[in-house]
């Protein structure tokens, strides 16, 4: 049989979401169970499955869908972007990656950014960065250099990211494990006080609110007293806001809510409004400047089609006042979710447009998310009764209560 564009275009518009879901079992690596719909439309706070259902996204690509689904601004700058130059690989400049790189350091306020492409690899470099910061500036014996983390992280999959998780899930058969790499208890500043004790620790590599976790937001006062004893003991903060970051919980950067700077800085995610895998590193000359020509690199990474449309991504972010929405959107959502019974939800957790509920024991949690699915809202469970809710930052007041309306209904449901 010939296979033609066209002729390809209209089998592929003929699938039925049953028969989506069947050739992904039998082609693909299982390594996904996602919840059974199949999209092939999204606009803003919606998306629309192959049958032309459309649903609230109340998970965004796990927060990297802020500026809401094919904004219309990123999509130009794309596209603009797409006909002129997209990858000449870090062998040469390109006009793009210096303005990207200067409009991202005065914005944070520091010095150096690093360009990657993924979320994961804006994690492996920060400790790249931390390792060889130990050997050439505090003076670790080399080979000893620890990085600390909080127990209940997740930063991706790669053998490094795994090495660092206290998930069985995620770090069992993949061994042997990256040395070096300990955990402590999180929001725990004690137990970080006497890590840090150590003089081979480097670093310390934190989300200020843990994601995959289910939102778990740390007391206040943790991230000034993880600054202050990283500070003290001459360790490196490393704060992972690829997920936390950029307008997520009200503010530019999650940290921002404690007023605290560290001394690593990981974006990703949102930092392409969901258009294309793009990642940063930002830090000042005194940590950043340990890496030289050949000690790091990835050819996509810093590619003029990433700069173009990553530039644009965050002047959305900026002129829409999207922060800003997040953060009062945000307490709309959970004085929402309060009000249903707590023998439905036992907790509501949130901090902007980065929230989570808990499901009492006696309901399944995965068909909640069936039931909402039902009802035209997506959203997705993770470690248990615990369900995510983090819609595109976009949304509107009227859209946030007609999402919590939705969960509210679905929930009483569950008397009938």
């Amino acid at each position: 049989m010939k296979f033609t564009k066209e002729s390809m275009v209209g089998q592929q518009n003929q699938l039925s979401s049953q028969e989506i879901f069947a050739l992904e079992d039998k082609y693909g690596c299982r390594n996904y169970a996602p919840v059974p719909v199949a999209l092939s439309r999204g606009e803003g706070v919606f998306v629309w499955d192959v049958e032309g259902k459309r649903y609230y996204d109340f998970l965004s690509a796990y927060s990297a869908v802020n500026q809401g689904h094919c904004h219309p601004r990123i999509i130009a700058a794309l596209k603009e972007q797409a006909d002129k130059l997209t990858l000449v690989s870090r062998a040469f400049y390109s006009d793009q990656l210096g303005n990207y790189e200067k409009f991202m350091t005065d914005l944070l306020g520091f010095d150096r950014l690093l360009p990657m492409n993924t979320g994961v690899e804006g994690g492996e470099s920060a400790c790249k960065i931390a390792r060889k910061w130990a050997y050439d500036v505090k003076k670790i014996p080399d080979g000893q250099a620890k990085i600390i983390f909080a127990e209940g992280n997740f930063w991706g999959r790669t053998l490094s990211a795994v090495s660092a998780s206290s998930d069985p899930s995620c770090y069992q058969g993949f061994g042997p494990h990256m040395p070096g790499f300990h955990l402590i208890p999180y929001n725990d500043t004690d137990a970080l006080e006497k890590a840090l004790q150590d003089p081979n620790v480097a670093a310390f590599m934190v989300e200020p609110i843990q994601g995959e976790a289910g939102t778990v937001i740390p007391d206040d006062g943790y991230l000034r007293k993880v600054r202050e004893l990283c500070t003290k003991n001459n360790v490196l903060w490393i704060a992972d806001e690829v997920q936390t970051g950029l307008g997520r919980t009200g503010k530019l950067l999650a940290v921002d809510h404690e007023g605290v700077k560290p001394d690593i800085l990981i974006l990703g995610k949102a930092l392409s409004g969901g258009v294309l895998p793009v990642s940063a590193v930002l830090a000042n000359s005194n940590v950043m400047d340990v890496i030289k020509p050949g000690t790091h690199g990835s050819t996509y990474g810093g590619n003029p089609l990433a700069c173009a449309v990553a530039t644009e991504a965050i002047k959305v972010l900026l002129e829409e006042k999207l922060c800003e929405n997040a953060e009062r959107l945000g307490k709309i959502l959970v004085e929402e979710l309060n009000k249903i019974p707590k023998n439905k939800l036992t907790t509501v957790r949130g901090r902007g447009l980065m929230c989570a509920i808990v499901v009492h024991d006696s309901i399944s949690a995965y068909d909640v998310v069936l039931r909402l699915r039902d009802a035209g809202l997506l959203t997705k469970t993770t470690h248990g009764q615990c369900i995510r809710l983090a819609p595109p930052l976009v949304i509107t007041e009227q859209q946030i209560r007609d999402g919590a309306n939705i969960i509210r209904k679905v929930l009483d449901s569950y008397d009938k």
